[in-house]
């Protein structure tokens, strides 16, 4: 087996060959033991497992606002795969890492859920815009890097961890594996009343464990050949037994993408509705979102790609940090909500994607999307799911190098990792295990050892926890 690149042009036109290895020069792909083939692979298999967003950011954002408005379902498909595309692009050609972005799930659900309730769609946007502009600032002067810094390893391997139960968590309850009851003990069951006896979760289970089998043979593209082939398998199962999915594109597969909502925002806030200081709030709520979860994710992505080194650091960390705030201004500017680091990048990286490369490549087939919006939701829930839940389990490896016999480390790193999927939210893994590092490490004797912007982290997340109950008193 060789690790030179696939060659990609006639080898016997020296121009095109030089071409090629400007293009290798620059994304670093020998560099980093890659190869094309290896890169346009994991870009797919980083697409395939996205693509869902395409379909669900419009069902999310469809909440009617404070005058009882909505957003058009296939403007903010279109606006989605656009911003995921332009945004993904962009960040694999500046920072060469291959982490792709789409609206992010936990952001767009504070907005249709918190925030368009006391605004309009287009002012909700305009608060998505300036919470980038916020970010972006703070990654520019440096001091989002200086926070970064601040995070001691320990805690930057449970995030690390912690996200591959979360999105190992998005993959069972998207696939049915996991539901919630409605009662509340147990919250959640297995399946549907302790059984996986339906079509969907057994094709999950199958591919789940297909693509173990392949994995652990150390086969090449083996989600992806699990995505294939369960999707292949699904669509046969559902001709012989009809179980609600549709492969026959009676709408058609091409249509014009409806760009309507791109520049749909605006800044003239009715303080009649809406008071100053909950306008605050709200951009306060989603800086810290935008700005920690992508902190996490983009940790967790690049210890398993194994680009980061041993304090958490990855290569072009301050061109990422800013790239990931101009995505929340583009992501407001076209109302697809806030556009950041997705975790599901991680199944390009478990296929030996390792630069910006595989990147650009899932965001071209974002781009597509637009185009074919049918078929990007042609791989089932449950089958995106098993992908998802085999990722997690190799992003939960990093766990070994975290030294439990401190019970000043394995208490916040326990937290860390448990509410990140019991909260379904990365932002608040972080912030419990900033919370309780602080505390425990300042009662037990070791203040000092305790970076100062640690306890303005820690402090802001506080504030972040508590932001239901300030609201509320100054209503």
């Amino acid at each position: 087996m060789t690790t030179a690149t696939t060659p990609t042009t006639d080898p016997a036109d020296p121009t095109e060959q030089k071409q090629a290895g400007a293009v290798d020069r620059f994304f670093e792909i020998t560099k980093r033991g890659s190869n094309y083939a290896t890169e346009v692979r994991g870009g797919i298999v980083t697409f395939v497992t996205m693509a869902y967003i395409v379909i669900l950011n419009p069902i999310i954002l469809s909440t009617p606002d404070v005058d009882g408005n909505t957003l058009n379902g296939a403007a903010v498909a279109a606006a989605t795969a656009l911003t995921a595309g332009v945004m993904t692009v962009l960040f694999g050609v500046v920072t060469r890492l291959p982490f792709a972005f789409a609206a992010g799930l936990g952001i767009n659900a504070f907005i249709a859920f918190s925030v368009v309730g006391s605004v309009t769609w287009p002012e909700a946007m305009a608060l998505v815009v300036i919470n980038g502009i916020v970010i972006v600032l703070l990654a520019a002067t440096g001091l989002r890097k200086m926070i970064f810094d601040a995070v001691p390893v320990q805690l930057k391997l449970a995030i690390t961890v912690g996200i591959g139960l979360f999105i190992a968590f998005i993959g069972f309850v998207n696939a049915g594996f996991v539901t919630a009851t409605g009662n509340p003990s147990p919250p959640v069951d297995l399946g549907i009343g302790g059984s996986v006896a339906s079509l969907p979760t057994l094709l999950f289970i199958i591919t789940l464990l297909a693509g173990g089998v392949l994995i652990a043979l150390r086969v090449k593209g083996a989600i992806l050949i699990a995505l294939v082939g369960g999707t292949v398998l699904a669509a046969v199962v559902n001709l012989i037994w009809p179980f609600g999915l549709d492969f026959g594109f009676a709408g058609g597969i091409v249509s014009l993408p409806d760009l309507s909502l791109i520049g749909a925002v605006d800044f003239g806030f009715d303080l009649s509705k809406v008071g100053a200081l909950a306008l605050v709030m709200i951009v306060f709520t989603l800086v810290f979102s935008n700005f920690f979860d992508a902190m996490g994710t983009m940790t967790g992505l690049a210890k398993e790609a194994d680009l980061a080194d041993e304090k958490g650091d990855f290569p072009r960390i301050k061109s990422a940090l800013v790239v990931e705030g101009v995505g929340a201004i583009v992501g407001g500017g076209t109302s697809s909500s806030s556009a950041t680091v997705f975790v599901e990048s991680g199944a390009g990286i478990g296929e030996g994607a390792r630069t910006g490369f595989a990147t650009v490549i899932t965001g071209g087939l974002f781009l597509l999307a637009m185009f074919f919006t049918p078929l990007t939701s042609l791989v089932p829930g449950a089958i995106a799911g098993a992908a998802l839940v085999l990722v997690g389990a190799m992003m939960l490896s990093q766990i070994k190098h975290i030294d439990f016999s401190d019970y000043r480390v394995l208490l916040p790193v326990f937290l860390t990792i448990t509410v990140m999927p019991m909260t379904y939210s990365i932002a608040n893994g972080i912030g419990a295990g900033f919370v309780s590092w602080v505390v425990v490490n300042a009662l037990s004797g070791r203040a000092k050892t305790i970076h100062p912007l640690l306890w303005i982290v820690a402090a802001g997340f506080v504030l972040y926890f508590a932001r239901g109950p300030i609201e509320a008193l100054f209503a």
